[in-house]
């Protein structure tokens, strides 16, 4: 479990040179996101577009999955990565 913002910043890194790696995945990403090729250079190391990569992690099982298995970390370490990232914090509304 990632116990920092910068923990959470490195494995938001490896899931996009995962993301960046699936040729059949990464315009899907770029398509949702509307970032661009050079986006990802540009921005990988903004905590909140590193957060963006997550997000999208996120939506499919079948992803996270695979990120998590070719990462070797937990299935649950990406939620716990995007929880220390900008906007994260889970909202309580009691």
């Amino acid at each position: 479990m990632p116990k920092s913002a910068h923990a959470a910043e490195t494995l938001a890194l490896k899931a996009l040179a995962w993301l960046v790696s699936q040729e059949d995945l990464l315009p899907v990403f770029l398509g949702s996101s509307g970032a661009s090729e050079a986006d990802l250079r540009e921005q990988a190391q903004d905590p909140v577009f590193l957060a963006s990569v997550l997000d999208f992690l996120l939506m499919d099982d079948a992803w996270i999955v695979g990120f998590c298995d070719a990462a070797q970390v937990g299935y649950e370490t990406p939620m716990q990565a995007r929880a220390q990232l900008p906007g994260g914090a889970q909202i309580n509304w009691t």
